[in-house]
């Protein structure tokens, strides 16, 4: 077998793994993303449950996207080898240059389709944190109200920490019992 057979072998091959990495990548992200719109509901809905179920699931995909990125790594360490750079400087253009046209415009469309979705994550992910905090401060104020939270809290004049309810709210409270 002459050498450029053997190269045109190792492109097909290369090509085959590289388009079924993406492919898997966006299952994945698509999972991911679920999971995260789900969970942002979960939290708006005030549904703790949910919430939690949900974070475990966030978590197992976490996992899941952890393995493929070392596929990828992989993958990335073979290809640099063919194209004689370093994995961590390979990117979809210089994978392109040893496909196939077609394949080559099928791995640029998953790669930004793929972009798009791990940008559209990251954001969601964002929002859903943002409402954690608000709910968690909101669950904090009520806690402190309560006199459950005190040591944390000021007193109405913000000059000590508040350690009863009657130091957080500025109200004393009689309970006669006659």
């Amino acid at each position: 077998m002459s050498t450029p057979a053997i190269y045109d072998q190792a492109d097909t091959i290369l090509t085959g793994e590289v388009t079924a990495h993406l492919e898997a990548q966006l299952v994945a992200a698509r999972r991911l993303l679920g999971v995260v719109l789900e969970q942002g509901a979960a939290i708006r809905n005030r549904d703790v449950r949910s919430v939690v179920q949900l974070t475990g699931l966030l978590q197992a995909e976490l996992h899941r996207r952890r393995l493929l990125e070392n596929e990828r790594m992989l993958l990335l360490a073979r290809a640099g080898v063919r194209l004689g750079s370093g994995p961590a400087s390979i990117t979809v253009g210089m994978l392109e240059t040893v496909m196939d046209p077609e394949s080559a415009q099928l791995a640029a469309a998953r790669s930004a389709e793929l972009r798009g979705l791990l940008e559209e994550i990251r954001r969601e992910h964002y929002v859903n944190r943002a409402l954690m905090s608000q709910e968690l401060a909101f669950l904090d104020h009520l806690l402190k109200l309560a006199g459950l939270g005190g040591d944390e809290s000021y007193n109405a004049g913000g000059d000590r920490l508040a350690t009863t309810a009657a130091d957080v709210t500025g109200h004393r409270v009689l309970d006669l019992e006659v």
